[in-house]
């Protein structure tokens, strides 16, 4: 024997899982076998119930012996099959649970077509046949028609066991009431189980693709903000590596900055301990558009802001810089805040048609969680205009903004010596990104 052939003559096949009752299902449907005897076994085997239910069959006995010690032989002959044809009917009970509405009911037919056949041959004993009776509603009925079927039918038994001077029938009839009672609700409960377990399972998915579309959003946020930045001060930095080499590396120390910043703005999304605020935005911005070489007018006044409040305007002004600095070619541009609303315009080249707009559609989205709303279009004068807008939360306050005065743009002394040395314009739009 090879020894591949020896491990799996030792190994034992997995044990198939124990199949939940359905709640509606159709033939060959829902990983059903095809509907035949093969397949009702089978299912029947799934569920568990197969070997209780064939236990509970030894009672059909005392049909069908004192039927051969007190009939004729046709009766006893007629007795015998029409007992082993409900014994059938009755193991595969638990296995048709689990078909179509349709199947269950012509199967309950063929049952009661069956105790009639029963009947004729028996008589009045075929009250005995009570407890498989209600057992059988109870199985194949949904909870709400059982519920009131089974009662009913135990009470008919019950009174027909007293009219005919049988006690052992009442006894089966009120035993087979809070049996079958018993194992309606246990099919109904696990029903019910599979109905959360599916919404379960549906709002696991959900939060998954949730999780994702935020980490998505804050990555790009985070990142895209960032990364351009470093674009911008590269770009500045060779452009004054050979003229002004100090202010080349003023321009490298802060790309380290911004990487360190970076990294650690990544690890603390990560770990849901991202920080935005209106405040370091627009301190941030301040640095960013001039070394971009764009005039800034920001307010050097804030008004005090809840932190839900201070976050989501922050993401809107910097979303909104980073625009500016990707693609308005801007030479100015205006920050204002105050406790409802945050803007960000320039005097740029405007919109561009057709690109595609991921950051502004992910900050549009956390605005809307928060009642708020996302208006971007062309300024008046031209160029962009970028204004998050939340509910007001309370007395409204007066705007803040403070506009640098002069005659030229305040584009700082690095990109001064870049203009005058190298007599390169720094105010250039990254080229290929995506708004």
């Amino acid at each position: 024997m090879r020894s591949g052939d020896a491990t799996s003559s030792c190994e034992r096949p997995p044990r198939r899982p124990r199949r939940r009752v359905q709640e509606v299902s159709s033939d060959g449907a829902d990983g059903l076998p095809p509907f035949g005897l093969r397949g009702l076994l089978q299912v029947a085997q799934e569920t568990g119930a197969f070997w209780p239910t064939a236990t509970g069959l030894i009672f059909l006995l005392f049909m069908i012996v004192p039927a051969w010690q007190s009939y004729t032989v046709p009766r006893a002959l007629g007795t015998t099959v029409a007992s082993l044809v409900f014994g059938a009917l009755y193991l595969a009970t638990p296995g048709v649970r689990a078909y179509s509405r349709r199947i269950r009911l012509t199967w309950l037919a063929l049952i009661w077509l069956d105790l009639i056949v029963l009947g004729l041959f028996i008589g009045q004993d075929v009250v005995f046949m009570v407890m498989y009776v209600v057992i059988v509603h109870g199985v194949l009925l949904p909870w709400t028609t059982s519920r009131v079927v089974v009662p009913v039918l135990g009470m008919i038994g019950l009174a027909w066991g007293f009219i005919v001077g049988e006690q052992f029938a009442v006894f089966l009839a009120i035993g087979g009431v809070i049996f079958a009672l018993s194992i309606a609700f246990g099919i109904q409960r696990s029903i019910l189980e599979g109905r959360v377990e599916r919404a379960e399972q549906r709002s696991a998915v959900l939060a998954v693709a949730a999780e994702r579309e935020r980490i998505g959003r804050d990555l790009h946020d985070i990142l895209g903000h960032s990364l351009t930045t470093i674009t911008v001060s590269a770009q500045l930095a060779q452009r004054l590596l050979e003229a002004d080499p100090a202010a080349a590396r003023e321009q490298l120390a802060e790309i380290e900055r911004i990487s360190r910043q970076s990294l650690a703005d990544v690890r603390a999304t990560a770990s849901g301990m991202q920080q935005v605020r209106a405040a370091t935005e627009i301190a941030s911005a301040r640095s960013v558009l001039i070394a971009a070489g764009i005039e800034v007018d920001a307010p050097v006044t804030l008004p005090a802001l809840p932190d839900d409040r201070a976050e989501l305007l922050g993401y809107a002004i910097r979303e909104g810089i980073t625009n500016v600095v990707r693609h308005s070619r801007a030479t100015r541009c205006t920050i204002t805040l105050d406790e409802c609303s945050a803007t960000v315009a320039d005097d740029g080249v405007g919109l561009p048609r057709g690109a595609a707009r991921t950051g502004l559609a992910g900050l549009q989205s956390r605005l809307e969680e928060a009642g708020g709303t996302l208006v971007v279009g062309p300024g008046p004068d031209g160029g962009t205009v970028l204004r998050a807008e939340l509910p007001d939360g309370g007395p409204a306050g007066a705007e803040h903004k403070v506009v640098m005065v002069g005659t030229a743009p305040d584009r700082g002394p690095a990109a001064e010596a870049a203009r005058d040395r190298t007599g390169v314009a720094p105010a250039q739009a990254v080229e290929g990104d995506e708004r």
